[in-house]
């Protein structure tokens, strides 16, 4: 039955992931049939990742208080009908609003599947083996949904939605074989407050940079203001789980992101259709793959910080030679070097990233510190799309490649500064 447990769970988390970056090689489609302009198309993606992150943590407490295997089951459900109203979707508001659903539906999954495999595989080989399959399937969705997304939109951007909703269905009968026995353990406060005010502060911080100007800007840095304040790491958490919570939120800048800039570059640059757009994306997918397969064992001979940094550092090089490459050079000699590089390096930190957050964490809250970390990545990741599609509305890939660069050696630099003593 433990197999089965973790074939749900791997299949939610997977169309989790998936459903952040399906929609990317669909969006001049989606733009195209529902008269969006790119500034307004890129909140198809920033719709979804804003709830998904703001409304962690209350997912988090409610899978607490009234049992991850019965917010498991509604979550999924509310997901389900969100993917197909955005399949159905006849105008730009109702598709956006459609995300948004997703991603609060997403809020109260992501805790749930965390919650489960704690209560689910003892500590010990069975969790961490729980949670490598874990890492392996989240770091390959978010892959996977950009190769899968052309080959969806060849037919009709509306697939990229209703592909999902027989997935929720099978999951949905299964967890409720299997999950719905999960203990309540004590409550803990419900954070409606801050997730609502992290939700509001990161659609401040997006629509500031949409609106540009002096007023965008404005409104921007006052919400990052706010934002900050309330995802912020603690200082009272453990020094591990405070480097991972920034890692994943550099991790969503850097090789997060590439997908989307990616994408544009591909087809509006170079004119590729979807379909062969999402082909050209498979050597990235299969090296994300490999690298969360040799993930484990760089831990084990140099330790997670090490291994983060490494895979910061990889991905670094990997995006810069994507800024560096000319476009007369075509795919194979000026993009797909850098696909290549910033793949492995993209399944080597997500992987190591919610090893080393996770490590010293206590395993009554093992929850609570994926909840953190996810939150960072995802309000990061609508915040970075915000940030990328302002060079990218005037063309300008090389720039928009060179912050992710950026980010990923704040990301390098952070996980290797100071290690504490001992491996990390």
């Amino acid at each position: 039955m433990a197999s089965m447990i973790l074939a749900v769970l791997s299949a939610a988390q997977f169309l989790l992931a998936l459903d952040f970056s399906i929609v990317y090689v669909a969006l001049p489609g989606i733009a195209a049939d529902l008269g969006l302009p790119l500034t307004t198309a890129q909140w198809v993606v920033s719709a979804y990742a804003v709830p998904f992150a703001g409304f962690l943590l209350l997912g988090g407490r409610l899978a607490d208080r009234l049992g991850a295997g019965r917010i498991f089951l509604a979550a999924l459900l509310l997901f389900g009908l969100a993917c197909l109203a955005g399949g159905l979707a006849s105008s730009g508001a109702v598709l956006l609003a459609a995300r948004a659903v997703q991603g609060f539906a997403a809020a109260l999954l992501q805790p749930a599947v965390l919650g489960l495999i704690g209560a689910r595989f003892p500590a010990g080989a069975a969790r961490a083996r729980a949670l490598s399959v874990w890492g392996a399937v989240g770091a390959s969705g978010l892959a996977a949904g950009v190769v899968l997304g052309g080959v969806l939109t060849r037919y009709s951007w509306r697939w990229t939605f209703l592909v999902n909703v027989p997935v929720t269905v099978a999951c949905a009968a299964g967890a409720a074989i299997w999950l719905l026995s999960t203990a309540r353990v004590a409550p803990a406060p419900v954070p409606v407050m801050r997730s609502l005010l992290s939700t509001a502060a990161a659609v401040g911080v997006a629509l500031g940079l949409t609106l540009g100007g002096a007023r965008g800007w404005a409104i921007a840095v006052a919400a990052g203001a706010v934002l900050f304040a309330t995802v912020r790491p603690q200082s009272e958490q453990p020094r591990t789980l405070r480097i991972g919570t920034v890692a994943a939120a550099l991790y969503m800048a850097s090789v997060g992101s590439e997908f989307y800039v990616v994408t544009l570059m591909l087809q509006d640059r170079d004119g590729y259709p979807p379909l062969r757009a999402a082909l050209a994306f498979l050597p990235l997918a299969a090296l994300v793959t490999v690298g969360s397969s040799v993930t484990d064992r760089l831990i084990r001979r140099f330790g997670a910080a090490r291994t983060l940094g490494g895979g910061f550092a990889a991905a670094a090089l990997g995006l810069a030679g994507l800024a560096l490459a000319p476009a007369g050079w075509g795919y194979a000699g000026g993009v797909l070097p850098g696909l290549l590089v910033s793949g492995a390096a993209h399944g080597v930190i997500y992987t190591s990233m919610f090893v080393l957050g996770a490590r010293d964490v206590p395993a009554d809250r093992q929850s609570a510190a994926g909840a953190t970390m996810t939150t960072a990545q995802y309000l990061a990741g609508a915040v970075a799309i915000a940030v990328l599609t302002l060079p990218l509305h005037g063309g300008a890939y090389a720039t928009a490649f060179w912050l992710t660069a950026a980010a990923a050696v704040a990301g390098a630099l952070i996980a290797l500064r100071r290690p504490a003593p001992g491996r990390l």
